[in-house]
């Protein structure tokens, strides 16, 4: 049924129709929509048989989750930023012990300082926490991928964080086509789960493991990984046989058949991108889109392969591995080794900072040209930034730097120095 709907009201709607029986967060900006509309469909017994259980912080969400999931039941979750992170000992443990639990992440900036908008240092500060991570272009592909999560988790036994762009996506009024209960109970079976906790069979889980054993238990988790890139695109092309709608599978291109520059990225950002190529192409530019969906497990192979043709990429990216660079980058350049293949990071859109179309064009022409620096960031206030450099080698008390920032650029006055 086509829906204008907030994009967590579809979220949690599409989440409602997947039959969860436990679930639990606790309220972190942007995520909290979601949880409050499925809280009001437990309330209103319109999700039955549903438990949902308030907690008092990201950590107890996270613990509940991992209790109701080993207990057999289908257990969800959401959370953001700083909650992400105050629940990641958790998060680790979940992974670790195989358990389906199907989290939505609405990526949102970490700080210090604080900052509430959108970008991916969230969801990309667990990648190597076991979870799979799915990322949706917009609210249609979110609402898909979460009936896809719990499909995926469950047949391999593992957690899956579905990923969307906090405010953009959550917060965004879109057309959307949300399934019936018959197309999601044809494509999802009762949950089965390879493990659960019986009192009639009493076991252990999350004993210790010592040398002896800890290697061969993180190397499974590997190989889980490995079976999933095999399994999604069969579960999106049963998705597309069930919903009738392609699905997302691992990677997406776009005008890439004859693309001398590519440009990947992930999240709600390939929207614009892909309007700036059409207008580009309208003026004779080969250049191109790689979408990456599936972040972990990173479908290395897709990616060459949807790099093997062109000249150069650019990885557009809304993260920032701090003394490095690019993040999604350095997967994409793994991808790539070997190749030859020409190569550029710009970071983008930090905190929420807008990542505009025209800023894209010159960027794009800077690409083509390969006059980009190797890592960049798009629409950097250099002044601001050598102005703080300056301050500091002048005083050595120069006081917080998100206060300095501000002052010099007449946001604020709380800093006092140079």
């Amino acid at each position: 049924m086509l829906k204008q709907i907030e994009g967590s009201k579809a979220v949690a709607e599409s989440v409602a129709l997947c039959r969860p029986e436990v679930i639990c967060a606790y309220p972190i900006s942007p995520q909290t929509h979601i949880v409050e509309a499925l809280g009001k469909m437990v309330k209103a017994e319109e999700l039955t048989p549903c438990e949902f259980i308030n907690v008092e912080s990201e950590f107890a969400a996270m613990s509940v989750a991992i209790g109701s999931s080993a207990a057999g039941a289908r257990s969800y979750t959401a959370t953001a930023s700083q909650g992400l992170l105050f629940m990641a000992e958790a998060v680790y443990n979940a992974s670790g012990l195989g358990l389906p639990i199907v989290m939505t992440v609405a990526n949102r900036a970490i700080g210090a300082p604080i900052n509430i908008w959108n970008d991916h240092s969230d969801a990309l500060s667990q990648r190597d926490s076991g979870w799979l991570q799915l990322f949706a272009e917009n609210n249609q592909e979110a609402v898909d991928l979460h009936i896809q999560a719990f499909r995926l988790g469950e047949e391999l036994s593992m957690p899956v964080m579905v990923c969307m762009d906090g405010f953009i996506l959550t917060h965004a009024f879109e057309q959307v086509d949300i399934p019936t209960q018959e197309q999601v109970d044809a494509y999802l079976p009762t949950f089965d789960p390879r493990q659960v906790l019986d009192p009639a069979e009493p076991i252990s889980i999350g004993a210790m493991v010592g040398p002896e054993a800890f290697m061969e238990v993180r190397y499974l988790a590997h190989a889980k990984q490995l079976q999933a890139l095999e399994m999604i695109p069969e579960l999106a092309k049963e998705f597309k046989d069930v919903f009738g709608r392609n699905s997302c599978g691992l990677v997406q291109t776009y005008c890439a058949d004859d693309a001398e520059t590519m440009i990947v990225a992930m999240g709600s950002v390939l929207g614009t991108i892909k309007d700036v190529v059409d207008e580009m192409r309208a003026d004779g530019h080969k250049i191109g889109v790689l979408g990456i969906t599936s972040y972990r497990p990173f479908p290395l192979q897709q990616v060459r392969e949807a790099l093997s043709n062109c000249k150069r990429y650019l990885v557009l990216e809304k993260s920032l591995a701090v003394g490095l660079g690019g993040i999604l980058a350095t997967d994409v350049r793994m991808a790539v080794s070997g190749t030859g293949l020409n190569g550029y990071t710009t970071v983008a859109g930090l905190g929420g900072r807008p990542i505009h179309k025209a800023s894209l064009h010159k960027l794009f022409r800077e690409v083509e040209n390969e006059s980009l620096d190797k890592v960049g960031f798009l629409d950097l206030d250099w002044d601001a930034v050598n102005k703080q450099l300056e301050r500091e080698r002048r005083i050595r008390h120069s006081g917080p730097i998100a206060e300095n920032i501000l002052h010099d650029k007449g946001i604020a006055s709380a800093a006092k120095f140079g």
